[in-house]
């Protein structure tokens, strides 16, 4: 079987993993600059 890749920004790297390893929530700060997660 053929590995799938996928060329992605970090932001979207780092939120992909964290739901794939079962995080259900994510808190952040409001307050500028903002991330993407």
């Amino acid at each position: 079987m053929a590995e799938e890749k996928r060329l992605m920004k970090g932001n979207e790297a780092i939120g992909e993993a964290a739901v794939r390893a079962g995080c259900t929530a994510y808190f952040g700060y409001p307050i500028t600059p903002q991330n993407e997660l």
